[in-house]
């Protein structure tokens, strides 16, 4: 029996290898991204003839852009199976795209103001009222270092996607078809269970056959 091709097994642990590091990485970085953008970011009181009053705003405050690329980036990576050739390499770039899109606009709210301003001028009806003792959490930071978790996942299916297989019922984990199911043969009549359909039928089981 011929040895295998030089190589073709540790090229196949290394597609596994990083088809198993880009779906962890893109589906974490996503989850991260959506559950972080939830959190709080910023802090604050805004005064009032009362006082002061305590506001908080959370991501989805500050900017809703993190979260929406989380979830084109959970598509895109789906996407990157059903698809091959140079459809796939641009849901790569696409899912790539999202997460550096994620990691920056993450980072740059950090040290966002806007968000709790509006809400400190809704909140005292006065459109001129600003935060005091504003501080910043360390939510932004874990939706950017989410984001580009999302980016590695897609660098990863630039460079290895084109081994990584595709969602097809026809199609094995390497590539090559699956046999085909062997045609049904013609009943035979003379089985015991043809002839009891043949009279279910209302046919002669016995009469003469073309």
């Amino acid at each position: 029996m011929a040895d295998p091709a030089p190589g073709s097994a540790p090229d196949s642990t290394g597609s596994r290898r990083s088809l198993a590091a880009g779906l962890l990485l893109g589906a974490a970085g996503s989850t991260v991204v959506l559950l972080a953008s939830g959190r709080t970011w910023a802090e604050g009181r805004a005064a009032t003839g009362g006082g002061a009053l305590p506001l908080t705003a959370d991501g989805q405050d500050v900017t809703g852009v993190p979260a929406a690329l989380a979830i084109v980036g959970l598509a895109a990576l789906v996407a990157v199976f059903a698809v091959r050739g140079a459809g796939r390499r641009t849901v790569a770039v696409l899912l790539a795209l999202s997460g550096l899109g994620a990691a920056i606009s993450a980072w740059a709210g950090a040290s966002d103001r806007t968000a709790l301003d509006a809400e400190a001028a809704r909140a005292t009806g006065d459109a001129a009222a600003t935060i005091d003792a504003l501080t910043h959490t360390a939510w932004p930071y874990v939706t950017a270092a989410g984001g580009l978790l999302i980016l590695l996942a897609g660098l990863l299916a630039l460079r290895y996607g084109s081994r990584w297989p595709t969602m097809s019922g026809r199609y094995e984990r390497d590539g090559t078809p699956r046999p085909r199911k062997a045609p049904r043969t013609a009943p035979d009549p003379d089985r015991p269970e043809e002839l009891w359909k043949a009279l279910d039928r209302g046919e002669d089981p016995t009469g003469e056959r073309p």
